[in-house]
């Protein structure tokens, strides 16, 4: 079997984890409007899917149509953070049970989840996708869509974290 055939199989298995993430988020978001949630920042929502989309579409269309080698080290090096950044994906899911979501939907009231990942860090999630969309074209050297994805996705990050923080400020419980 070749490695192309190998990472094909691999950005499967990727698209089908966001299918499972969809099904979770959808789920999630009405366990977050039926308790009085609302959705911020819609407007970049489409673009997102569009650029994660793109991620994947994008390493298999450079490893199928351009001579991008297999490098064992660099290859297994960045299955290690791809899987592991999956596993933080995971677990920030896990830590935020039904508050997670691939939109930024808050219910007024509710604390900051202190618990899991969000012990350390304000958005671990995005720390799992920064690593992912670097690490995941790069086990079958897709150096061109690492690049783009990362660029685009900084970019995107910026507008996304903004908004995020802004929603989770208005959520909050009155303090006194």
């Amino acid at each position: 079997m070749t490695s192309q055939i190998l990472f094909t199989v691999l950005i499967a298995a990727v698209g089908l984890e966001r299918v499972a993430e969809l099904i979770v988020a959808r789920r999630n978001a009405a366990w977050a409007f039926a308790r009085g949630g609302w959705e911020a920042g819609a407007g970049h929502y489409p673009v997102m899917v569009v650029l994660h989309t793109g991620l994947l579409a994008g390493a298999l269309v450079e490893v199928w149509l351009t001579p991008a080698p297999f490098v064992p080290v660099l290859g297994v090096t960045m299955l290690v953070l791809a899987l592991g950044s999956q596993g933080l994906r995971w677990w920030c899911i896990s830590s935020l049970g039904p508050r997670w979501n691939t939109r930024v939907i808050v219910v007024p009231g509710l604390p900051l989840v202190q618990g899991g990942p969000y012990r350390w860090l304000r958005h671990p999630n995005y720390v799992a996708v920064v690593v992912e969309g670097l690490a995941l074209p790069l086990v079958h050297s897709a150096w061109i869509t690492a690049a783009v994805f990362t660029v685009a996705n900084a970019a995107l990050l910026t507008v996304r974290i903004r908004t995020e923080n802004r929603a989770l400020v208005a959520a909050a419980p009155a303090q006194g």
